[in-house]
């Protein structure tokens, strides 16, 4: 008899596509997909993802039937019940989808997960963390997100909202609006965003022109300056450092965790600031956990699938 075939997908649902990539049970990447992000409230959006299952099933010469799981990483909190009660950037109907997918697989198992809780376990599972039972992710992009994860598992929280690492107030004196209505926030210095913003107020206080920048999230040339000697660019990247720095030490006071994972756009510009983030980091953190080290993902962009698979195939085996 043929020994049975278990594969998994993971789905990885973004503001305009979902990117989709079957995988074996050891993790490997054996086929992706993509397809653009329709309103997933109805059967025409239900049909588009089934149909992108389709495709990496036969891209795998398999069928749906060997599809024993599936994970859905999706751009809101998921509580530890499964019940999705906020949306803020996309359009779901989750029991609906669940549906969907549970007639056209009928042997998987269903997960939906927070997409950044999602890219953590995908680090963990084949990334930066492999081999590590805890790890701290941390999401840089156009907000700041985050992952914790504790004993191999990622901690949820009773209303989805653990890991929302972005939302720690480092500034009780911060005027400006954060865009959750908080301020002092640490997205609100250490995103894409923020990093530009903090540049610009640099510039301000200089009587300096910016460089060119395509967009409130230009980072990558706020980097480039700060690389060409720019020091209201440098002043960004320190302030960055100062409160990122802050919060990873009252992370590890909490929390503990084996290593930090950097991930995110911001990311890719490690090599220029990671010196002086440890330092910062070090000046605030206790002694034990001073040497904590704090490394840059390895996954990239699909830090989300892979862990949205391996939630499913942890499901799958419950």
């Amino acid at each position: 008899m043929a020994e049975t075939v278990k594969l998994f997908v993971g789905l990885d649902v973004g503001g305009t596509s979902v990117k989709e990539g079957l995988f074996t049970e050891e993790g490997a990447l054996i086929a992706r997909a993509s397809v653009p992000t329709p309103p997933l409230i109805d059967g025409t959006g239900y049909d588009a993802v089934c149909s992108g299952i389709d495709e990496l099933v036969g891209q795998a010469n398999a069928t749906v039937e060997d599809v024993y799981g599936i994970g859905l990483a999706v751009p809101c909190p998921v509580p530890a019940d499964g019940e999705i009660r906020l949306q803020a950037n996309i359009q779901l109907n989750a029991p609906g989808l669940m549906r969907a997918l549970e007639t056209r697989c009928p042997h998987a198992a269903i997960k939906f997960g927070n997409d950044a809780n999602a890219a953590a376990m995908g680090e963990l599972w084949r990334g930066t963390a492999r081999g590590k039972q805890s790890m701290v992710m941390v999401t840089l992009g156009t907000g700041v997100g985050g992952g914790v994860v504790v004993g191999g598992d990622v901690v949820e929280g009773f209303v989805g909202a653990a890991g929302e690492i972005g939302h720690l107030c480092m500034n009780p004196y911060e005027e400006r609006t954060c865009g959750c209505g908080g301020r002092g926030h640490l997205e609100q210095y250490a995103s894409a965003t923020g990093i530009v913003t903090s540049y610009r107020d640099e510039c301000a206080k200089r009587g300096a022109d910016p460089v060119e920048l395509s967009g409130p999230s230009d980072s990558r040339a706020v980097f480039e300056a700060y690389a060409a000697g720019d020091e209201a660019a440098g002043a960004a990247v320190s302030t960055m450092c100062e409160y990122l720095g802050r919060a990873l030490s009252v992370i590890a006071a909490v929390v503990d965790p084996e290593v930090f994972v950097l991930g995110g756009g911001v990311s890719n510009s490690a090599s220029q600031y990671l010196d002086e983030l440890y330092a910062a980091y070090r000046r605030y953190a206790i002694s034990v956990c001073a040497d904590t080290p704090i490394e840059i993902a390895s996954l990239g962009n699909d830090a989300g699938i892979f862990g949205a698979a391996y939630m499913a195939l942890r499901a799958a085996e419950a």
